[in-house]
């Protein structure tokens, strides 16, 4: 058997599993066991008739395209970001919103009750504080009806209770993020940094073989951010950068494609890398892992697959869960001179929430072209399970 068993479903079938969650939670039951979740997901399958699919090349319109797209079946709002006290103290943050169809939508759908809804919202926040070596994760669920959560693109709003990401002015930036839940919180203020990137191939990306199996999928990948952290009876004056995915899709992974170790990298001299490896089967690497190379000035290149060399360094074995994770890395890219190491800030940053992965800030060092660089960023890791369960 391999170090690590992969049998992760698709973001769209995760969400389709919580489903049942959220179900049963409205009618006042327990939720279901985290491994019992993913086993309904599976069985659920991802079911894809009447939605739409990203089989093709659009020409994404904003702001139109900052908003939600209930057509499709499954969406992210994602947020993460490495902030700083004046003294030094370091925070990492992770605030996404997901928003999943229960059914593809229909013209009935807009003359039913306020109440009435086929949109689920469900939203992730986690908070590492390095000083401390603690790291804080949150889970809440919605439905898209009544206010209760939703997501409007102009003026931009994306909610789910008081978790709240929301444009300040008529422009898309500066963009307020609040989460707390009890004491521990962040109500910060991202501004407009490089320019839009628009992943894969204009903005489709492709993620496994057949039509449709892909997502539409654009990033800002470093936002200057300002604003608050709150830890117990504390409360910190932060500033830093931050990165922001949307993605939507209705069948993204392949049939093969188990997992996936993503990397958003911010480098000290100006420019940023996304790389993300998908995992198939076997545990070789999907030749549609891919990524993007931001310059300083904002202009970006694609990373293609054999681009990019990732060798593990280090391991690490949740007391948690008993999931073991790679934890450290090396990462080179030959034809940009790059050698990066990836390390994070503290091990565990496990979400063991409804849907358990690894996603965590990171330190960087490494060169360019010969000369020295560092950074911070962010890693997920999802598709990693015990090798006992």
């Amino acid at each position: 058997m391999n170090r690590f068993t992969t049998n992760f479903p698709s973001r769209s079938q995760v969400l389709t599993g919580l489903v049942v969650i959220v179900l049963t939670v409205f009618a006042g039951c327990d939720p279901p066991p985290l491994d019992d979740t993913l086993q309904v997901s599976a069985a659920m399958g991802g079911d894809t008739t009447g939605y739409a699919r990203a089989d093709k090349i659009l020409e994404l319109q904003f702001p139109e395209d900052y908003g939600p797209h209930p057509d499709f079946k499954t969406e992210w709002w994602y947020y993460t970001g490495n902030v700083w006290t004046d003294s030094g103290d370091r925070f990492g943050y992770e605030f996404t919103i997901f928003r999943s169809a229960l059914k593809p939508t229909s013209p009935q759908d807009t003359t039913l009750s306020d109440w009435a809804t086929n949109q689920l919202y469900m939203a992730h926040f986690g908070l590492t504080d390095k000083a401390r070596g603690d790291f804080y994760h949150f889970e809440r669920f919605s439905r898209g009806a009544a206010g209760l959560a939703g997501a409007v693109a102009n003026p931009y709003r994306v909610w789910l209770d008081d978790w709240e990401i929301h444009a300040t002015g008529s422009e898309l930036y500066p963009t307020r993020l609040y989460a707390h839940d009890g004491p521990t919180g962040i109500d910060i203020t991202l501004q407009r940094g490089k320019p839009i990137v628009l992943q894969g191939d204009q903005g489709l990306d492709q993620k496994g073989a057949g039509s449709g199996n892909a997502s539409y999928y654009y990033s800002f990948t470093r936002l200057p951010t300002t604003g608050s952290v709150t830890v117990g009876d504390e409360v910190f004056s932060v500033e830093g950068l931050s990165w922001k995915d949307h993605e939507w899709s209705t069948s993204a992974l392949g049939p093969k494609e188990t997992g996936w170790d993503w990397f958003a990298l911010q480098l000290s001299d100006g420019r940023d890398v996304m790389f993300y490896q998908l995992r198939e089967n076997s545990g070789n690497a999907s030749e549609f892992s891919n990524g993007m190379l931001v310059e300083d000035d904002g202009t970006y290149r694609r990373i293609e697959t054999d681009d990019v060399v990732i060798e593990v360094l280090d391991y690490w074995t949740s007391p948690h869960s008993n999931v073991t994770y790679p934890s450290r890395w090396t990462l080179t890219y030959p034809t940009e001179n790059l050698t990066l190491t990836v390390t994070p800030i503290v091990n565990d940053q496990e979400m063991n929430v409804s849907v358990r992965y690894w996603e965590g800030a990171v330190d960087i060092l490494g060169s360019s072209n010969g000369q020295d660089v560092t950074g911070q960023g962010y890693v997920e890791l999802a598709g990693y399970v015990r090798d006992n369960p």
